[in-house]
């Protein structure tokens, strides 16, 4: 056997050059490139190793680790996991920014392969620079602690632990039933240590994505479930997209007439205006998808987790004898909601079911109902769009003891543009095919209702984990994968504050990203939540402490523009719908990243449209609107099911 002598760093970086996926009768390279903020635990031994052996590789360096984390996730997201980027760190707190992130990965399936450095495996001289000592176990590093957050874990204390290592990690970033994030962690002294490794092990591997084909009986007890039900119900989950299955997807609904929502990870796999999308569904959903879930009979998930959001925490499927058929290629989401269970790829499933189903003739019975909850609801978007502060009658979106703080942040920031206003002339002026991006606050709420997403592939919602701080890194990695594309950062003020840093590296990189910023002093749908509970606002507005000792003076007005021009961006002030108009169209014209700064009131993003959402309510309180809303609580909890 051949073998050639490197460092166990020096044949991290070759293995990685020459890992390739096959799907369909595609073939590509898998690792895009690196990720790198680099600290003493990498610098040395895998910096090295990548100045020497990196060809095809691309470099990127990070500005925060978490960050540069959220931006490899984005574009594996928006190359529907079949190209990854690698991402690397120091050890200690370098390492342990990333969990976040790594969380982030695995609770939405996309792939990611963490590097972060580690301890020295000889221990001789312990305890090194950012080394957390645990007097009971001496092998526990900070890099322990993704062992909660990642698919896969392992650590390489000997060099030839590293081919046994990769090959275990490339399984996992591979495999769309159970992939994420993958760690690896690489000691520091073992990164520079020689081992002679085969040949073998550096020869192009080419990871076939298969697509599972559904076993005959499963296919069978889906048809004569679906058979008995008259009134079924779609939902599209993110596995429709990564599998490619949005054309099978659509002849399924269309040759059965049955309509279908839309969840966050799903979104855009499909025309909005197709003539059975209903739209968003569940907690974040609209009334056309909701009202027609709560009467469905028979629901069809295709490739969905049916997180809380979308199934309203098990509340929303009303109809007394409803039932649910799930066609996924991970058996664990197969199983939920005591389904039919079809363990196949989207596409494979809902094709080998049609043929079935067309032999018999099989049609649900909607009439009109379809095509007037959507009608409903459109008339609805065009009056969010409309909303004006300034009208006669107006009235905020969420009327709660909290609404008056939209006239003090009137009052203090001098802006009355409402949220939905801005978000819906963002929609209707930027190009059809730019690639949206978000993650938190309200704004996904109010994106899954009223973003009309024409282009496939232009919605890229993190909503598994919802983690503040993906918005502007993610825009950067998605900018990475859309090329030309423009890219749009959709994020609140209280993300920006969290994380905008990978702002700077899109800056430094040339890779335009244009960030639109609601600034509505606060983390405004969670003091939503607060207040319609019966609570107080705590810690929810972004207020001037007063001699009350509480956060209830004036508003705080920040400038974020004047924070993006200081790191070179072009940023614009926007106050009304005729200033962002004009800043959305110059922003077109930009060859550098852009900040747009809205003003928008508190209270004015969507609320309701029939769902609700199970939160952790008080059972004792000396108020009585929370005992109230417990009240509530305990009602739909009632309704909803139990498993």
């Amino acid at each position: 056997m051949k073998t050639v002598r490197l460092t166990m760093a020096q044949a991290l970086v070759r293995f990685l050059e020459n890992q390739y996926v096959a799907f369909d009768e595609r073939e590509e390279r898998f690792l895009e490139g690196i990720f790198m903020l680099p600290g003493h635990g990498n610098v040395v031994g895998l910096g090295q190793a990548v100045e020497q052996e990196a060809k095809a590789l691309k470099i990127y360096q990070g500005k925060n680790e978490q960050g540069m984390v959220h931006a490899a996730v984005a574009f594996a997201k928006q190359k529907l996991r079949k190209k990854i980027f690698a991402c690397t760190t120091s050890v200690g707190p370098g390492a342990a920014n990333m969990i976040p992130a790594a969380a982030t990965a695995t609770a939405n399936n996309i792939p990611v392969l963490l590097l972060p450095g580690d301890v020295f495996a000889v221990r001789q001289p312990d305890p090194v620079l950012q080394q957390i000592e645990q007097p009971q176990d001496l092998s526990i590093s900070t890099n322990d602690a993704f062992k909660a957050v990642c698919r896969y874990w392992d650590r390489v204390v000997r060099p030839e632990q590293l081919m046994s290592a990769m090959v275990s990690a490339m399984r996992v970033l591979t495999d769309p039933a159970d992939t994420g994030a993958v760690c690896v962690a690489i000691p520091q002294d073992v990164q520079g240590e020689a081992y002679d490794y085969p040949e073998s092990f550096f020869t192009k591997r080419i990871h076939r994505i298969e697509r599972r084909p559904a076993a005959g009986y499963a296919v069978e007890e889906a048809v004569q479930l679906i058979l008995k039900k008259k009134r079924p119900l779609l939902i599209c989950g993110g596995g429709v997209r990564y599998s490619e299955a949005a054309g099978a997807f659509a002849a399924f609904a269309e040759s059965f007439d049955i309509p279908f929502g839309e969840t966050q990870a799903g979104k855009s796999a499909l025309p909005f205006d197709h003539a059975l999308n209903l739209g968003g569904i569940g907690v974040t959903g609209n009334s056309a998808a909701n009202e027609i879930a709560k009467k469905a009979d028979l629901v069809i998930g295709v490739g969905t987790r049916y997180t809380d959001f979308t199934t309203a925490s098990k509340w929303l499927f009303q109809n007394e004898h409803v039932a649910f058929v799930n066609i996924n290629v991970s058996e664990f989401q197969a199983y939920k909601l005591n389904a039919v269970r079809v363990v196949a790829d989207a596409r494979e499933g809902l094709n080998a079911i049609a043929e079935n189903l067309k032999k018999v003739g099989y049609r649900s019975v909607y009439t009109d109902e379809i095509q007037n909850a959507k009608a409903v609801w459109n008339n609805e978007l065009e009056r969010l769009a409309q909303t004006d502060y300034n009208c006669d009658g107006y009235k905020p979106e969420v009327e709660d003891d909290n609404s008056a703080s939209a006239k003090q942040f009137y009052s203090d920031i001098g802006s009355c543009l409402t949220q939905t206003a801005a978000l819906a002339l963002v929609n209707q002026t930027i190009s059809k095919d730019s690639v949206v991006v978000g993650s938190s606050g309200s704004l996904p709420g109010d994106m899954q209702r009223m973003w009309c997403a024409a282009v496939p592939e232009t919605y890229n919602m993190e909503y598994g984990y919802s983690c503040m701080g993906y918005e502007i890194s993610g825009a950067f990695g998605v900018k990475l994968a859309a090329g030309d594309r423009e890219v749009y950062a959709m994020t609140g003020d209280g993300s920006y504050l969290m994380l905008h840093s990978e702002l700077i590296t899109s800056l430094q990189e040339g890779k335009k990203i244009n960030v639109v910023l609601f600034d509505n002093a606060g983390f405004g749908c969670i003091n939503n939540l607060q207040v319609s509970q019966g609570n107080e606002p705590l810690a929810t507005e972004f207020r001037y402490r007063t001699e009350s000792g509480k956060h209830d003076g004036r508003f705080m007005k920040i400038d974020y523009a004047g924070c993006a021009e200081s790191y070179g961006a072009k940023a614009y002030r926007v106050t009304t719908r005729e200033e962002l108009k004009s800043a959305l169209e110059d922003a077109k014209k930009q060859r550098i990243s852009t900040l747009i700064d809205i003003k928008v009131l508190p209270k004015t993003m969507t609320s309701g449209y029939g769902a609700w959402w199970r939160v952790g309510v008080a059972a004792v309180s000396g108020k009585d609107k929370v005992k109230n809303a417990y009240a509530e609580l305990q009602k739909n909890i009632d309704a909803a099911v139990k498993y």
